[in-house]
């Protein structure tokens, strides 16, 4: 048997990835099995995603989050359901053979996989055509000009044959399967290990403390920062030891003079309640600004390859990983769950001297919980779930498919500006 994953579309036809994809997944549940149990209840103690960036760059802004099985698009916030399916390895599907059909983005969409292999057997037996009516499709494909024709309208669309590399074979006995589709047919497969265009890279962690509400205060007279505990994400290449550094406390309230008259009493009374951090008319941060940011960790990665539009330096990774749990009294419904999608989160800087500047920032800002908060997705409309706060981060590495991605010359600049707006600069870090 062998192993296919699928995405199911809007119209609820299940689609495969390609045998590199489906190869990748299968790699990084055989490194962490654990994932293969599916759990139901508490929040995870280990990373639970898997981005497929790695395996194939065009599809950069998608992670699988293996628990609940949904692909998340990072971007959009965009979930689908997948599921495993194993074939018997007796038709060409085991060997990566797929058929595809251009759709009106300028894409290519792929078949289910009982009409590739249709197609497949068809176009093995040197027939001219097939007809997808007896699998439920009111189409003909013309094998010979490799068109899809639509039997009612007559239009057409290209149709391709494409040959990926093969399918995994199915996991041992030992191990459980997450899920399985219906049976099909294909032929012997070799597992496909693949593991990204990055051979090394080096890490560091920083973990984060539970805390409570926002506040404001003045200069830190706490002592060294407290080692956190935090789960291991998962990486496809070798790591050095991380360095876990976890946040200082939070001090109390603290409030400078008003300045120039600017600071209203009303606007000063909000500050010192937790309910504003900026004079309503100057737009002045008073004090040092938090936010709400869930407990979670930080990795950060050194990677030899470049960015496009940075081909002078490497490349900095952060990965960023949230678990689920339980809104404290400074979120939106306390005491209720929230969730977390998408995680981890794999973001992207140049190893240049203005990356690391803004690497510099990011630190703090996640020390301050600025990054993400508790909140209704703005995408998919879903309450009480984990989202972007403000601060935009590159989330492809080798490829803009989203517009989240490189090159993009202005956007050190503004992710400069955006840490500035919420109080992060490079005074913040010199005076530390």
């Amino acid at each position: 048997m062998v192993v296919v994953w699928e995405w199911q579309d809007d119209l609820g036809h299940w689609r495969p990835y390609s045998g590199q994809v489906s190869g990748y997944i299968e790699q990084c549940l055989h490194l962490q099995p654990q994932l293969r149990g599916r759990r139901t209840g508490g929040p995870p103690n280990t990373s639970t995603s898997i981005s497929l960036g790695y395996a194939d760059p065009s599809l950069a802004p998608y992670i699988i989050d293996i628990p609940s099985m949904k692909q998340f698009r990072q971007d959009t916030g965009k979930m689908r359901c997948v599921r495993q399916t194993l074939l018997p390895q007796s038709s060409a599907v085991a060997r990566g053979v797929t058929w595809e059909w251009a759709n009106d983005q300028g894409g290519w969409t792929p078949y289910e996989i009982n009409v590739s292999m249709l197609l497949e057997n068809s176009y093995q037996s040197r027939q001219q055509g097939a007809d997808l009516g007896q699998l439920g499709h009111n189409y003909l494909v013309d094998l010979t000009a490799l068109a899809q024709i639509n039997k009612a309208t007559s239009f057409r669309r290209q149709v391709r044959r494409q040959v990926s590399a093969p399918y995994p074979p199915a996991p041992g006995p030992t191990a459980s399967v997450i899920h399985s589709g219906p049976a099909c047919s294909c032929q012997q497969c070799l597992a496909n290990s693949a593991t990204g265009p990055i051979m090394s890279r080096t890490r560091h962690s920083f973990g984060q403390a539970q805390m409570s509400r926002p506040v404001l205060h003045g200069p830190s007279r706490t002592s060294a920062p407290t080692a956190v505990q935090s789960g291991a994400s998962y990486s496809p290449y070798p790591t050095k030891r991380p360095l876990s550094v976890g946040s200082a406390a939070w001090g109390g309230p603290w409030l400078p003079a008003a300045s120039a008259g600017t600071f209203t009493a009303a606007a000063q009374s909000a500050v010192s309640n937790g309910l504003s951090l900026q004079c309503p008319s100057c737009k002045t941060i008073y004090g040092e600004k938090t936010g709400t940011q869930p407990k979670g960790k930080m990795d950060i990665y050194s990677i030899p390859q470049s960015l496009p539009g940075h081909p002078d330096c490497g490349t900095i990774q952060i990965i960023y990983n949230i678990p689920p749990g339980v809104q404290g009294p400074e979120h939106p419904n306390p005491g209720q769950p929230f969730s977390s999608r998408g995680f981890p989160r794999h973001c992207y800087l140049p190893d240049s001297d203005q990356g690391r500047k803004v690497l510099k920032l990011l630190k703090l800002a996640w020390n301050r919980r600025l990054i993400f908060t508790v909140g209704t997705s703005s995408t998919t409309g879903e309450p009480d779930t984990v989202v972007w706060n403000e601060i935009h981060h590159k989330t492809e590495m080798l490829s803009n498919v989203s517009g989240h991605g490189y090159p993009d010359p202005n956007y050190l600049d503004n992710v400069l500006a955006e840490l500035a707006s919420q109080g992060v600069t490079e005074e913040c870090v010199n005076g530390q």
